[in-house]
């Protein structure tokens, strides 16, 4: 690297890559409109890439109002309409309604637990979980913990958040720190 830095191997591939690893993932979250727009956007990345994702990331701020949920939560089949004509997100019915939809659940976390942060964090007992990372192989995709918050959300409503999609919101968010052991940001 032309910086001198050692990084997760995965986050090679060009420079939004490479700053992305640096700024955002793993860092821990404990704002609540960024834990939505991670499940969103994780959520938005099943069965394609994450740099597909991260490319769009911008247009799926536009057109999501900045995050804000109040707005979202009034999206209607007009919006969806316009929104499946807009190229700077992914233009998949089903992933623009879940996101419209998990809005409702998402506030009902926030008034039961006082934050999304406040419910999320209690799983990893307030602390990051930090794994040894020495190699590509030793990633996973999903974990039992994974499994128990998926099944969770989709109890309370959730849509688009099978266990796949929850480890990585988590590795995003930093409730886990998957920064491989030779990593700076380990």
């Amino acid at each position: 690297m032309k910086d001198g830095l050692t990084r997760c191997s995965w986050c090679l591939k060009d420079q939004a890559y490479m700053n992305y690893h640096d700024d955002v993932w793993g860092v821990p979250v404990h704002d609540d409109q960024v834990h939505f727009e991670y499940l969103a956007l994780e959520a938005a990345q099943a069965g394609l890439s994450w740099h597909t994702i991260l490319l769009r990331k911008d247009g799926y701020k536009k057109a999501f109002a900045d995050w804000n949920l109040d707005v979202i939560e009034r999206y209607d089949e007009e919006k969806i309409q316009e929104l499946l004509q807009f190229e700077g997100i992914i233009r998949n019915r089903k992933k623009i309604e879940a996101v419209i939809h998990n809005v409702k659940p998402f506030k009902q976390i926030q008034r039961e637990f006082g934050s999304f942060d406040h419910y999320i964090w209690r799983f990893v007992n307030n602390q990051p979980i930090i794994n040894k990372i020495k190699e590509i192989s030793d990633y996973v995709s999903s974990t039992p913990l994974s499994d128990k918050i998926s099944k969770d959300l989709k109890s309370r409503g959730f849509k688009f958040i099978g266990t796949t999609t929850t480890y990585a919101y988590m590795q995003a968010a930093g409730l886990v720190n998957d920064h491989m052991e030779s990593c700076w940001k380990k």
